[in-house]
């Protein structure tokens, strides 16, 4: 989880990087230190209890620094949609960051697909409003990366030259 974590934050580096919203960039580079910091704590909490062995108090803080680091995650991913949303520049020849902005360019085409179809084929009610009841969740970045299938499952925890970012995604 920890190195899941670490992942996220570097995907979050890339894209503050090109984001063309200072303000976002500003959110995502925050967003992406405070899961890093968190991801560092589960991991040195991970490593004391697999020394010192079962406890319940090591047990429930292992699952609070779980649980708060899927937040952060959420709020890193939040924040890279609005970047997406904003804009982003054009990446560099690096192939994490390419992965990066062809993944955000996915979603964004995925969100006004959406969004396109919800205005025409949505119901609307006696004033002529779109009804949001029963309407279809907008897609997100996060279901984005589920739903991509691993590519390797021998990839190592820090990529070496030919891996990037995203061959290790949540």
């Amino acid at each position: 989880m920890a190195s899941d974590g670490q992942v996220v934050v570097k995907f979050g580096n890339i894209l503050a990087k090109h984001c063309l919203d200072q303000r976002c960039s500003m959110e995502l580079l925050r967003a992406a230190e405070h899961t890093q910091s968190i991801s560092s704590q589960l991991s040195i909490v991970a490593r004391v209890k697999a020394v010192t062995g079962e406890s319940k108090a090591s047990s429930e803080l292992l699952v609070s620094n779980v649980q708060n680091l899927i937040r952060a995650v959420q709020h890193v991913l939040r924040a890279a949609e609005a970047a997406c949303v904003k804009g982003l520049g054009q990446p560099s020849a690096d192939p994490e960051e390419e992965e990066v902005a062809a993944l955000c360019q996915q979603w964004r085409k995925n969100l006004t697909q959406h969004r396109a179809k919800e205005a025409l084929n949505s119901d609307r009610d006696e004033l002529g409003l779109r009804k949001t009841r029963g309407a279809r969740a907008e897609p997100t970045l996060m279901s984005l990366v589920q739903e991509q299938p691993p590519r390797s499952r021998n990839i190592p925890k820090h990529p070496r030259k030919g891996h990037t970012v995203m061959d290790r995604h949540l």
